[in-house]
């Protein structure tokens, strides 16, 4: 078939878009009144002829590269592109040449803001991953210096979060508890971290963050409440002053240690626990309210570690059964290469838990970044980031620190008090580094219900309950991803919980791509525009046609789906036509709008379809189909047996055409 040929045209002349079609039918023909315009039939071409290598650039250049990186780089002097490479690489060299005094006062007033969120949390989070709470500290100190180097965003505050914390100890516990071998544990702790560092920073160096998109809102929103309910219910210990608690993950067993363990309660730790918990739930509450006070939240953690603290100390020996955190070493972060675990029984743990941990930290982290970056006008490479975050966790797990990310309740802190650049982490980072080294002793009363009600506070804003009822409005699916992740969290393990989470998401996926939309289309009178009937009531369906509409990509997965529902609707047309005006069907037209792709089951269809229908006298007809679509019917020879009036531009003129070729000759 030659299509740079010009078509028999049946009109000629201009197109109206207001152009009007009536439509007549009898028993024995078909009366057409078309409006006075003439109109042209147009050709519907192939695109631009293309190498395969070059077809497989652009390809791997629109999965890889959609945002055109080196766009920059173009047309630029040797000087002028190595210094783009050094703010491409490295975006403090993009920001620091321009930064001011003006700029440093903003950010260290958010600075000093974060740190004292930042203290008490990075403790409470260590031993929410069953660490030493100076790892936390640690934690905060390292981290967030390699991100203002490599970080795009000006908002992030790095540290510790409570996920990658409950992920992490509870599936490094169940492996190897800490009290039973504290040595084993602080290694597998690094090497995960470590391994986090290396796939955060490949899917960025490699351009595959699409591969974290596979965690959808509704399933993060439905395993954070979980895990929000798991570790709220975990900090039973430290309220009620329990010794001998479960380290199980579920809500059952946890329940149940603590009616067990009655007799281990402390009436002073609970009374002192749930006075500081309900001051730390109004200080969030005011901030939540009323933005501009939030730095009650935010020195609130800070004021009831301190508060506590002194209350133990000045009333120990009246306060005996309150646990305290006990002795921290004073110091900057020990070197912990050598610590790193590559081998052995459990090197498969450190693996699977890296992985894990490194997803869900990369995604909260890129999440924040992207939230505050559309607040605040400007833009965040998700690529960049990825080797950012994972730079940190590298070098992190070589300086005695866990697993790292953006923190969303740090950053909005961070935010909320007026950050301009990274450098409030600098400034965050020197803090702890001054508790460091000189105020570690003050924390050896610090009780341990005072990190658990700090715990407790900062999870709970995890649970989004309003947002989990407008899943349920908008998409019943998304709704049951949501549901599941809850309570496989809740009843079955975090890693489990994540996993169903996954499942019921690439589900999601696969009903879509096999079972893709169709429908009937109609004519909207006094317009060329061809819209579902179901959906638009004035559609009216065009006589002796079959007009159907595919909105998905032509694959292997729903070509025999798509054939049985095409001929499903066919029949239902031939009997919608017979019963309202006696007309049989002569033509099915597919409107492949919406039909980005097709490979060469969907090809071998669309034959066998022709086939089908014209030992039934219908006659087959594709309108608008895309490009690639387009150049593999003409590559597979399948526009030969469609012949010139076999593929149009429109669905109108289709209709406009065929119709006219059925009228009586003079």
């Amino acid at each position: 078939m030659g299509l740079n040929s010009n078509r028999v045209d049946h009109y000629s002349g201009s197109g109206h878009a207001g152009q009007v079609h009536t439509f007549e039918t009898t028993t024995d023909q078909i009366t057409i009144t078309v409006s006075s315009e003439t109109k042209t039939v147009h050709n519907v071409c192939l695109p631009p002829k293309k190498s395969t290598l070059q077809k497989l650039r652009h390809r791997l250049s629109e999965v890889f590269f959609p945002d055109d990186p080196l766009h920059g780089f173009k047309n630029q002097s040797r000087l002028r592109k190595l210094i783009l490479a050094l703010q491409f690489f490295f975006p403090i060299f993009e920001w620091a040449p321009n930064y001011s005094f003006s700029l440093l006062r903003s950010d260290v007033v958010s600075g000093l803001t974060i740190a004292s969120l930042a203290i008490p949390q990075g403790i409470s989070y260590a031993k929410l991953a069953n660490l030493p709470p100076i790892i936390g500290l640690y934690s905060s100190f390292v981290p967030p210096l390699i991100y203002s180097v490599l970080g795009s965003s000006k908002h992030l505050a790095v540290g510790p979060v409570s996920i990658a914390s409950l992920v992490m100890g509870t599936m490094l516990t169940e492996a190897v508890p800490y009290n039973q071998d504290p040595v084993l544990y602080l290694k597998l702790a690094f090497t995960a971290t470590f391994v986090a560092g290396v796939f955060q920073a490949s899917l960025g160096l490699l351009r595959l963050g699409f591969v974290i998109d596979f965690l959808s809102k509704a399933t993060l929103l439905g395993f954070m409440a979980g895990a929000a309910v798991i570790v709220s219910l975990q900090q039973l210990k430290g309220l009620l002053g329990i010794v001998h608690f479960t380290t199980k993950m579920q809500i059952v067993p946890v329940l149940s240690s603590a009616i067990q363990h009655r007799d281990e309660w402390s009436w002073q730790t609970i009374v002192m626990g749930f006075c500081f918990l309900a001051f730390l739930l109004a200080t969030r509450h005011v901030g939540m309210r009323k933005p501009k006070l939030f730095w009650i939240s935010a020195a609130a953690p800070l004021a009831s570690v301190i508060l506590s603290t002194l209350l133990v100390t000045l009333f120990r020996s009246k306060l005996h059964g309150i646990a305290t955190i006990g002795h921290l070493e004073k110091g900057l972060n020990p070197p912990s290469s050598n610590m790193l675990y590559f081998h052995g029984q459990y090197l498969g743990v450190a693996i699977k838990t890296g992985i894990i941990t490194g997803i869900l930290s990369l995604t909260e982290g890129i999440a924040v970044g992207r939230t505050f970056a559309a607040l605040n006008d400007y833009q965040v490479d998700g690529n960049k980031e990825m080797i950012a975050i994972g730079l940190m966790n590298m070098a992190g797990s070589c300086s005695s620190c866990y697993v790292t990310t953006g923190s969303f309740s740090r950053s909005a802190v961070n935010a909320n008090a007026g950050a301009k650049t990274v450098v409030s982490n600098i400034i965050m980072a020197s803090t702890v580094l001054v508790t460091l080294l000189f105020l570690m002793p003050l924390f050896h009363y610090t009780p341990n219900l005072i990190l658990a009600a700090i715990i407790i506070t900062a999870v709970i804003g995890l649970i989004d309950y309003q947002s989990a009822i407008r899943l349920w409005k908008v998409d019943k699916l998304d709704f049951l991803a949501c549901l599941s992740s809850f309570l496989g969290v809740l009843m079955i393990s975090v890693p489990i919980g994540l996993a169903i989470a996954v499942g019921v998401s690439v589900f999601k996926i696969l009903l879509h791509v096999t079972r893709p939309n169709t429908g009937i289309l109609g004519n909207i009178p006094g317009t060329q525009i061809y819209q579902n009937v179901n959906r638009y009531r004035e559609a009216s369906r065009v006589p002796f046609f079959a007009i159907l509409g595919i909105e998905a990509p032509i694959y292997f997965a729903n070509a025999t789906y798509l054939q049985e529902r095409i001929l499903r609707w066919i029949r239902e047309e031939e009997e919608w036509l017979a019963a309202n005006n006696g007309s049989s069907l002569k033509c099915v037209i597919i409107d492949m709008t919406a039909v980005t792709g097709i490979d060469t089951s969907g090809l071998a269809m669309m034959k066998e379809l022709k086939k089908m229908l014209e030992k039934r006298s219908l006659q087959l007809v594709l309108a608008n189909p895309g490009g690639s679509v387009m150049e593999k019917l003409h590559q597979s020879n399948i526009l030969e047996s469609f012949g010139l009036e076999g593929v149009y531009l429109t669905v109108d003129e289709a209709v406009t055409d065929i119709s006219s070729s059925w009228k009586p000759q003079p």
